[in-house]
């Protein structure tokens, strides 16, 4: 008989806790083979195509489109090879062992990260259990092979129960809990726990999966129905109140955004310095770099390529800022290398890509790196790794049209600089009044790792930079 096996929400690393189902790739009755990828799930971090380590019939799927489901969630089931328990009572002595060998899989979690193939494992059966797989058998050869598969799917949702039991008319004491006076169709123990937690009974709940499988959509609901039935009772002298208006679920990148920007007001006591700056040389430099080369000389050079290797020559001389608070050290951990994120805004909403080793690129290959990034934050593809490890931020909001901004560092670095746009402005130059080029820059800092006199020198060495390169020049 087929042996179906729970495939389920993989670690996709990073810290990552959950995902969010974007795109299904195959239909329960598809055919898969070892390491195709199943589904498309969206993280806090990038999009994510996650293979199946196991080939065979896809037999169940568990969540919609749009659900967001906790690692270690079920995500799909699929039928593969036989199944066989050897051992009987008299040759295992008490009759309550079976061994149970797993078809080896690739073991993938992720395409290109591989754990190596899972090793056979012995499991502890009880013995009411065997009788489940004994009466599917009995009925899968009586019927379809549709409907084969999905006693099979029901029985091991019932079998693999921790604590259920066999007999249907069983009863302990009378202080004994409700799991243990029959079996549940729950596989999840997130669903157990989520039950728990809120004091559901889940033989009062109608399942939604396969063949009355109680799913975490099914008590989230149920959770949600005695919230809203409670809130009635209480409010039913208040039915004409306002409307209660549109309620958008914070997850996905949204999600994570917001859980960060709150844990960084939160934690760190920050302070702002900004100051005018006239850039005019700036860009007169930047056209010069960009024509001296002749037509075959490569990409051009950006003006956010430009601020960041000002920011890296401004570390260098300002450590401080480029470091981290360990809050339960009590240590401020100043970091050997510069790690680079800039702000990108895409469709998916607002993320930060880093430039790995910023410190010992050129403006050239820092400039590259920013455009090929860029490119993968627009596409959804960016990597986890590519989100992560960053030390100091530049956030260019110029953009979006606007001179100014506080920027919200990005937890747990202790700096961002935001650069607003640049345009002309009337400004005193050599001793006149002239029309300029100027742009406002702003630092948040962490007041932790230093005080206004370093943050005010940094902010001040870039703005150096910004009107007069050659001060940059010098440091190269």
């Amino acid at each position: 008989m087929p042996h179906v096996l729970e495939f389920k929400l993989p670690d996709l690393g990073e810290g990552l806790t959950e995902a969010e189902i974007v795109h299904w790739l195959v239909e329960v009755g598809d055919v898969v083979a070892i390491d195709q990828p199943v589904v498309e799930v969206e993280t806090a971090k990038a999009m994510v195509e996650v293979p199946c380590p196991y080939g065979g019939v896809v037999t169940a799927r568990f969540g919609e489109e749009g659900t967001e489901l906790p690692v270690g969630a079920p995500l799909l089931t699929v039928a593969v090879g036989s199944e066989e328990l050897s051992g009987s009572p008299a040759e295992s002595g008490s009759g309550t062992e079976a061994a149970e060998a797993e078809p080896s899989g690739s073991g993938n979690v992720l395409v290109g990260y591989g754990t190596g193939a899972p090793p056979v494992r012995r499991r502890r059966v009880r013995p009411e259990a065997l009788s489940a797989p004994a009466a599917v058998a009995a009925a899968a050869s009586a019927a379809p092979p549709a409907k084969a598969v999905a006693h099979v799917v029901a029985a091991s949702a019932v079998a693999v129960v921790p604590g259920a039991s066999g007999a249907s008319g069983a009863s302990s004491a009378s202080g004994a809990s409700d799991e243990a006076r029959g079996p549940v169709a729950v596989v999840s123990p997130l669903v157990r726990k989520l039950a728990r937690q809120h004091d559901l009974d889940l033989r009062r709940l109608t399942g939604s999966g396969p063949e009355g499988l109680i799913l975490r959509a099914d008590v989230e609901s149920a959770i949600r129905s005695g919230a809203e039935t409670s809130k009635e009772a209480e409010t039913t002298d208040h039915t004409s109140a306002r409307p209660a208006g549109e309620r958008v679920p914070l997850r996905g990148v949204r999600g994570a955004v917001a859980d960060k920007l709150a844990r960084s007001r939160r934690e760190i006591p920050d302070a702002t310095c900004w100051v005018d700056a006239d850039a005019t040389e700036l860009m007169a430099a930047r056209a010069a770099m960009n024509s001296a080369g002749g037509p075959g000389a490569g990409p051009k050079v950006s003006v956010l390529a430009l601020l960041a290797r000002i920011c890296t020559a401004a570390l260098a001389r300002y450590p401080e800022l480029n470091s981290t608070v360990d809050q339960e050290a009590r240590e401020i951990v100043r970091l050997p290398g510069v790690n680079l994120g800039f702000a990108a805004q895409t469709e998916r909403g607002l993320v930060v890509p880093v430039v790995r080793d910023a410190d010992a690129r050129s403006t050239e290959s820092i400039g590259a790196e920013i455009t090929r990034l860029t490119e993968a934050a627009r596409t959804g593809t960016l990597k986890p790794a590519e989100l992560t490890g960053g030390t100091f931020t530049l956030n260019n909001y110029g953009v979006f049209g606007v001179d100014g901004s506080t920027p919200i560092i990005n937890h747990p670095e202790a700096a961002m600089l935001g650069v607003g746009r640049i345009v002309p402005k009337p400004w005193v130059h050599e001793g006149e009044l002239a029309v300029r080029r100027v742009v406002q820059l702003s630092l948040t800092f962490d007041h932790r790792v230093c005080d206004g006199g370093t943050a005010g020198g940094f902010l001040r060495y870039v703005a150096d930079c910004v009107e007069q390169p050659a001060v940059l020049l010098r440091t190269l």
